[in-house]
């Protein structure tokens, strides 16, 4: 579908690359924190996401013809792989031809321009884009068994925290990948399901785990005479670091105390190293982590504060439900006061007004509880929760214009802008906006 021209995913690169700065183009499909938790096993080939053993000497297919002696066959089903995505066209609006004639590169480089640094990509733009990257389509024109336009799609996907979104795209595969499979097992040790991974990866025999994640997962399933086994093995062949050495070694003999074992903190921690440290009592802080790594603090092995952080972080930027904020903040009276707790407390009183139904109560907490999520940059998913609860009160003053802008900032923006009647400028431009009509509406500033 052409926009004024171009391609409908070169209209939004352009778009997405005008609203955000412009950054290093580094591959996507090279993610830095990643575990190296599988390889390719020796002598095999990965052929439409699976992988076979090599056959150096195949017979041409065809004999005494016109046509070279071996022709390269990708089967349709490996083909369409980059073309698979959880939300039909029907849900998502986009036209099943959806990249057109653009190439593999170009969609890839396209993902690149787009910053998706905390504080830089809006609520709104992470949104479009996830949407995008999750909705079926036709493959690119030159798509491959590879799938690397999936891959980019799952890479980015994880680099803004959208694991379980990831986690299903990867799972729409028919045979995944070495590449997906490691992206879905970190995945997997960041939200506590990696027992389910574990057991994948040993029923699988396209998979060679590498010898760090034979032990966690042998340990893991309660057989630590074989994951010590493993480990010595590891060794002897020298077939792992001195770090990753330390590291398993204390995991597997809680009773060790020697801190000399415990490894320097490398200066990209993976998933794995994560889990391994938690396991032994060192778990690392996830704010100065990639925003994936929130998600283990999630877990109920978590402190309540360390929940409450992890979950702002992800809503932020839409990588989770509001539901989950919610449930967090209203989880039990604020422990103490300041910073965090001063965000709960203003939450779950103006909750307890809000289930009052008392028009009064709403009107005086809702200007702190605003104030306060709009410190935290959280308005997005606070209008999500309480648009339609307040569009119900009759509110007036402060109280009406917060709401106004709450529901402005959810899914029924347009039905906030149909029952206000502006009060200023501002207002009369954003109404308009919402209506999609700007006829009359004067621009209040320069981003206006």
């Amino acid at each position: 579908m052409p926009i004024k021209g171009k391609p409908l995913f070169l209209a939004f690169g352009a778009v997405l690359a005008a609203a955000t700065p412009s950054g290093a183009e580094t591959p996507l499909s090279a993610i830095d924190w990643l575990s190296h938790s599988v390889t390719a096993p020796a002598g095999t080939r990965v052929i439409g996401g699976k992988t076979e053993p090599k056959a150096p000497d195949e017979a041409p297919i065809v004999k005494g013809g016109a046509l070279p002696e071996k022709l390269s066959v990708i089967g349709l089903e490996a083909r369409l792989i980059d073309g698979l995505g959880l939300l039909p066209t029907a849900t998502t609006g986009f036209p099943q031809n959806l990249w057109g004639l653009g190439t593999t590169n170009e969609i890839i480089a396209a993902l690149q321009r787009i910053d998706t640094s905390p504080g830089v990509i809006l609520p709104a733009l992470s949104g479009l884009v996830t949407t995008l990257l999750l909705a079926e389509s036709d493959p690119p024109v030159d798509s491959t068994a590879e799938g690397r336009l999936l891959l980019a799609r799952v890479d980015w996907l994880l680099t803004m925290g959208a694991l379980d979104p990831a986690i299903a795209l990867i799972k729409t595969v028919p045979s995944p990948s070495v590449d997906l499979f490691r992206r879905s097992f970190d995945a997997a040790l960041l939200t506590g399901t990696e027992a389910d991974a574990c057991d994948q990866l040993f029923s699988s025999p396209d998979l060679a785990p590498t010898f760090p994640v034979r032990v966690f997962c042998l340990a893991r399933s309660g057989d630590w005479n074989a994951a010590a086994l493993t480990l010595r093995t590891a060794e002897a062949l020298n077939q792992i670091t001195p770090e990753e050495d330390a590291l398993l070694s204390r995991f597997l003999d809680p009773d060790v105390a020697d801190e000399s074992l415990l490894p320097p903190l490398a200066s990209s921690i993976t998933p794995l190293d994560w889990r391994l440290m938690e396991a032994v009592g060192d778990a690392i802080g996830t704010n100065a982590l990639p925003l994936a790594f929130a998600h283990a603090e999630l877990m109920e092995t978590a402190g309540w504060k360390a929940q409450i952080e992890a979950a702002e972080r992800l809503a932020r930027v839409g990588a989770i439900a509001p539901q989950v904020l919610l449930t967090l903040y209203s989880e039990r009276l604020p422990a103490a006061s300041g910073g965090v707790w001063d965000r709960v407390d203003a939450f779950q009183r103006f909750e307890t007004a809000l289930n009052s139904g008392d028009p009064g109560a709403v009107a005086k907490a809702l200007p702190p509880v605003w104030q306060s999520m709009a410190n935290a940059e959280l308005e997005v998913p606070f209008s999500t929760l309480f648009a339609r609860d307040l569009a119900r009160l009759p509110l007036t003053g402060e109280a009406a214009t917060i709401a106004f802008r709450v529901g402005l900032l959810s899914a029924n923006y347009e039905a906030a802008a149909l029952a206000r009647k502006a009060e200023s400028q501002r207002e009369t431009f954003l109404i308009g906006l919402a209506k999609g009509d700007l006829t009359g509406a004067t621009p209040p500033d320069s981003l206006s």
